[in-house]
């Protein structure tokens, strides 16, 4: 849903113009009108390159969306206020998605005492946040991701960079580029020294080596203080998609890029491991 990372400036045809449909697309118009541009492996190097800006949805879908969107703005006055009022169902399950995820959302109902649910202050998002500081969502506008891929957006109240986190050495570097991070896999993320093998799925969008926008890369130490800064959302991937299960490539944009300004979310692409074989 959000727009971070999409930049598209060509213009459309009428012929290429889908206008036919409005609104979110069902799983079934994501399949035959919108069948993805990237696979697994090129969505992992991606996220891994150090620029987010490369994920990317369907061009047409990306047309339909930006029109949804003058809709919303002029309904609800703005994109926040149909968040905020409306779309996040904070601590509920998400019901008001056209696309479903396989979850089982009452896994991670909050234990309650006497009929009360217990809320821990957390400074900064973390498993522990309460339920009700969360909305856990699928991405009705998702990327252009394989069908077998689920992308879900995970809204909170409560900051995902937070001092206690990032380190005034990286921030900088964090600043620019967000946080990023996978789970469930017993191989290391694609190189970014791949990323040129994979550019060519991004023609369309004009994507070159030389138009990408990241940090130059950091010492052994550096690094280390960027995976502290990305270690609770990691804990909370980890807790929700269960290693064994699941593997995810997640991310957070950074704050520079946050089309909802003190609003954090995190994007997580996953799917079920019994799926490789």
């Amino acid at each position: 849903m959000p727009t971070e990372g999409i930049t598209d400036d060509t213009q459309f045809s009428s012929q290429e113009e889908d206008s036919s449909s409005t609104g979110p697309p069902t799983r079934e118009e994501l399949l035959t009108r919108y069948p993805a541009k990237f696979t697994w492996n090129q969505l992992k190097t991606f996220v891994n390159s150090g620029d987010l800006g490369l994920l990317k949805r369907d061009r047409k879908l990306q047309k339909r969306y930006d029109d949804w969107v003058a809709g919303i703005v002029k309904q609800h006055g703005s994109m926040v206020n149909y968040l905020l009022n409306y779309r996040l169902q904070w601590g509920k399950t998400d019901a008001l998605s056209l696309l479903t995820s396989s979850l089982n959302e009452e896994a991670f109902d909050e234990p309650t005492t006497n009929g009360h649910t217990s809320v821990v202050e957390t400074p900064y998002f973390c498993v522990e946040t309460p339920r009700q500081f969360i909305s856990v969502i699928q991405n009705d506008w998702p990327y252009s991701v394989p069908p077998e891929v689920e992308h879900t957006l995970i809204w909170t109240k409560r900051p995902i960079y937070h001092p206690s986190l990032v380190a005034d050495s990286v921030k900088p570097r964090i600043e620019q580029d967000g946080l990023w991070g996978f789970t469930g896999t017993l191989f290391p993320p694609p190189s970014p020294s791949t990323l040129p093998s994979c550019l060519p799925a991004l023609a369309e969008w004009g994507i070159t080596i030389d138009s990408l926008v990241r940090w130059a890369p950091g010492t052994e130490e550096e690094d280390v203080l960027v995976r502290r800064a990305g270690k609770e959302v990691d804990r909370y991937v980890k807790m929700r998609w269960r290693e064994g299960e699941w593997e995810t490539a997640w991310f957070v944009n950074p704050p520079r890029l946050q089309s909802v300004p003190g609003l954090a979310h995190i994007h997580v692409f996953a799917r079920r491991l019994k799926q490789l074989a």
